[in-house]
C-alpha cells in the first residue's frame, strides 16, 4: 500500500447531528482531492459509521459515480442519501484493493455490503512428526503444531468419520504422547482392532512408519496404490506361511473398500476444489460449499450472506468468496454456480494467497456442472428451510415482544444462569438468540472471580456477571451502534435475582434495557414458570402458548450451556497436578517423581534427601520441588 489518507468527517456524538450535510453534493466535494490511483474507500453517516466499503480501479471515476443525483438502485441511493463523509485508502494495484475491500468489511460490517456472518475456522486431520509413532488427530485454529495438516473438513462430524475410517483401516493410534509412554499394557482400541499398540511394542517403528505413508497416501487420494500393496503383502504372507499375518491384510483390505464403498459423492475429474453454489430468493440468500479433496467428499457447509433486495448473483458471490478466503487458504479450483464481477481480478488474488494458481470455474457441462447443480439443489432446499424457520422466529419474537410490553420484537435476546456445586467452579453463562434464531458464536462464559462472595450466592454471582458484561459492552459500543448491546434480558431466577440484576443496571446507567426474571413455578414444573419484573406483579403464560415454549428453550439452552461449563472447569480442577505449577517440571520429570513416590501428596511431603534420589532429578530441580511446597 502506497498512500493511507484520511479525509475529516463528522464526530461521533451521542445524539445525531441534524446540521451536517448529506447525500450526492457531499460525494461530489470529495472530486476535487482524489485521483485515479486505485484504492479502497468507505462512506460514513453523520454518526460515523460505515454505512459502505468498496474497491476500485479508479477511485475518481467510482466516485463520480456516486455524486451524480439519480440513475441509483433504490439501496444505492439511500446509501447516498445517508453519507456524510468519505474515508480513502490508496492501493499499489486493484488486486491489493480487493483483499483490503474484504478485510475492511469482515471488520466493519458496513450496513450496504454484502456480509459473510458465519466466519468460524474449519477442523483438519492432523499426523504429527515429532514422535517414532506419529499420533492421528483432529485440529482446529493455527496450524502451529509440527506435522502434516490435511483438510479442510465441513465440520467435527465429517473429520470424526474419516478419522473413525483411518483407525480402521491403518490401525494408527490416536492416544496423546503422554497417555503413550504411560500404557503398559494395550488399551481397548487395539482389543476392536482399532490400533496396533505401537506403546507396547505390537509393531516395529519401520512398520508403524509404513502404514502412516498408507494413510497419509489415502488422504491424498492414492487408494488403489495402498490396496494393490497390501493384496501383494497379503499373498506373500500366506505363501510364506504366515496366516495371522496374511489374516490382518485381508481384514485391512476388506475395511478399505468398505470405506470406498460408503463414501459419498467422489468425483473421478476433480482432485482438490472447492463447490460453491449460489441460490437466492426474495432478497435473501444460500451459498453452498462442498469440499472437494483426494476425489472425496469432504463434507459441505451452508451460509447464509447478509444481501439486499437489489444486489445482483455476481456481486453476492464475489463478496463471499473474498470474505471467505480471506483467512483460510484457497484450493487449485473454485468451481461456481455463478460468474463473479471480477472473476481475473479474484483468481490473480487468490493466487498470490496461496502461491500457486488458482482456477475459477463456471461449468455448463460435464462432472463439474453436475457438483454445481447438486450444490444449487442443497443450496434452494437450506434456504427454504431457513426462510420457513425464519418467519416462525419473527412471529415467536413478535409474541415475546406483547407478553412483556416491549415497544418492538427484541432483535437481540440475551438470557443468563449460573452453575456451581456448594460454590465451588462457579461459573456464569450466557446464550443469545434473534431472528435466525440461537447465535452461538456470541455466547459467554464467565468464570466466577469474586473472592468476597459467600459460597452459593447466586445473587452476588448474577451481580458480577452482569456487572462484567455492562462494563464491556460500554467500552466497546459506547453509543450503542454496532448491535451488541440486548433488547431484552432473561435471567434465571424470580424476585431475588430480577432485583440483583436492577442495581448493577442502575449503577451503570442501562435500566432503559428491558429485564425479565424467569423462575420455575408450583413444584418447579416446567409450564408453570412466573415472570417477574421490576415494580409489577409476577405473572404467567397460557400453559400452550407458543411463546412459553420458546422462553422455555432459551432457558434450557441457558442451563444447557452454564453446566456444561461448570463441568468442563470442574474436570480440569480435577485432573489438575500440583507438579504442573512448579516450572522446570516437565512430563519426563513429572513420570519420574510419580512413579519413584507414588502420587502428588508424597512428592510434596517428601524431603529434600529423597527428592535427590530420583532419578534424573537434579539437586537444583530437588530444592526447587522442595521450597514450592514448603512455600505452599
Amino acid at each position: 500500500m502506497t498512500e493511507d489518507t484520511e479525509y475529516p468527517h463528522a464526530e461521533v456524538e451521542t445524539e445525531v447531528p441534524t446540521d451536517v450535510p448529506v447525500g450526492h453534493e457531499v460525494i461530489q466535494s470529495y472530486l476535487k482531492t482524489i485521483d485515479g490511483s486505485p484504492g479502497v474507500y468507505r462512506m460514513l453517516d453523520r454518526e460515523s459509521r460505515v454505512l459502505y466499503v468498496g474497491k476500485a480501479r479508479n477511485l475518481r471515476a467510482r466516485v463520480s459515480n456516486y455524486a451524480r443525483p439519480s440513475g441509483h438502485s433504490a439501496r444505492i441511493a439511500r446509501m447516498i442519501s445517508m453519507t456524510a463523509s468519505m474515508m480513502f485508502l490508496t492501493t499499489r494495484t486493484e488486486t491489493e484493493a480487493l483483499l483490503l475491500e474484504q478485510n475492511l468489511i469482515k471488520q466493519l460490517k458496513p450496513k450496504f455490503n454484502v456480509l459473510l456472518r458465519d466466519d468460524k475456522s474449519f477442523p483438519n486431520i492432523l499426523v504429527t512428526q515429532e514422535h517414532d509413532y506419529p499420533q492421528i488427530k483432529k485440529h482446529r485454529g493455527a496450524k502451529k503444531e509440527k506435522g502434516n495438516y490435511y483438510g479442510p473438513f465441513a465440520s467435527a462430524g465429517a473429520v470424526n468419520r474419516t478419522l473413525n475410517q483411518l483407525q480402521r483401516v491403518f490401525l494408527l493410534r490416536d492416544c496423546s504422547n503422554s497417555t503413550f509412554e504411560s500404557r503398559t499394557r494395550p488399551c481397548l482400541q487395539y482389543q476392536i482392532k482399532r490400533c496396533s499398540a505401537p506403546c507396547v511394542g505390537k509393531i516395529t517403528p519401520a512398520e508403524y512408519t509404513q502404514t502412516v505413508r498408507d494413510a497419509e497416501n489415502f488422504l491424498i487420494g492414492k487408494n488403489a496404490d495402498i490396496q494393490a500393496r497390501l493384496a501383494t503383502e497379503m499373498n506373500t504372507a500366506s505363501e510364506e506361511m504366515e496366516f495371522e499375518r496374511a489374516a490382518a491384510l485381508r481384514d485391512r483390505i476388506k475395511a478399505l473398500t468398505q470405506v470406498q464403498t460408503a463414501q459419498g459423492i467422489n468425483p473421478k475429474g476433480v482432485s482438490e476444489a472447492d463447490v460453491i453454489a449460489l441460490h437466492m430468493d426474495s432478497g435473501q440468500a444460500c451459498v453452498q460449499v462442498f469440499f472437494i479433496r483426494a476425489n472425496q467428499n469432504w463434507g459441505n457447509h451452508d451460509y447464509y450472506p447478509r444481501v439486499g433486495a437489489d444486489v445482483d448473483a455476481a456481486e453476492v458471490l464475489e463478496a463471499f468468496v473474498g470474505q471467505f478466503y480471506d483467512t483460510r487458504e484457497p484450493p487449485p479450483q473454485l468451481i461456481l454456480s455463478n460468474t463473479l464481477e471480477n472473476p481475473d481480478l479474484m483468481a490473480d488474488a487468490l493466487t498470490g494467497k496461496l502461491g500457486r494458481k488458482v482456477e475459477i470455474l463456471v461449468p455448463k457441462r460435464g462432472e463439474k456442472a453436475e457438483l454445481i447443480d447438486g450444490a444449487l439443489r442443497n443450496a434452494r432446499e437450506s434456504l427454504a428451510r431457513k426462510m420457513a424457520e425464519s418467519a416462525s422466529q419473527i412471529r415467536l419474537l413478535k409474541g415475546v415482544a406483547e407478553a412483556f410490553d416491549l415497544p418492538e420484537p427484541p432483535n437481540r435476546i440475551e438470557v443468563y444462569d449460573n452453575s456451581h456445586i456448594q460454590g465451588t467452579n462457579a461459573v456464569g453463562g450466557m446464550i443469545v438468540a434473534g431472528p435466525d434464531g440461537f447465535m452461538k458464536n456470541q455466547y459467554r462464559k464467565f468464570n466466577i472471580k469474586g473472592t468476597d462472595l459467600t459460597p452459593g450466592d447466586d445473587f452476588g454471582m448474577m451481580k458480577e456477571v452482569l456487572g462484567r458484561r455492562f462494563k464491556r459492552l460500554i467500552k466497546e459500543d459506547p453509543y450503542r451502534t454496532k448491535g451488541m448491546w440486548p433488547d431484552l434480558l432473561l435471567i434465571d431466577g424470580g424476585a431475588g435475582q430480577v432485583s440483583a440484576v436492577r442495581e448493577i443496571m442502575t449503577e451503570y446507567g442501562v435500566g432503559d434495557i428491558a429485564m425479565v426474571g424467569v423462575a420455575k413455578g408450583v413444584d418447579r414444573d416446567a409450564g408453570k414458570e412466573e415472570f417477574y419484573r421490576t415494580g409489577k406483579r409476577p405473572f404467567a403464560l397460557r400453559h400452550n402458548d407458543p411463546v412459553l415454549y420458546f422462553i422455555q428453550r432459551m432457558r434450557d439452552e441457558v442451563h444447557r450451556f452454564a453446566i456444561g461449563t461448570h463441568r468442563a472447569k470442574r474436570a480440569k480442577a480435577n485432573m489438575a497436578n500440583p507438579l504442573d505449577e512448579i516450572a522446570g517440571v516437565g512430563a519426563a520429570r513429572k513420570r519420574a517423581l510419580l512413579a519413584h513416590f507414588g502420587s502428588a501428596k508424597a512428592v510434596a511431603r517428601a524431603n529434600l534427601a529423597d527428592l535427590k534420589a530420583v532419578d534424573g532429578v537434579s539437586e537444583a530441580l530437588a530444592q526447587k520441588v522442595y521450597d514450592h511446597f514448603q512455600d505452599s
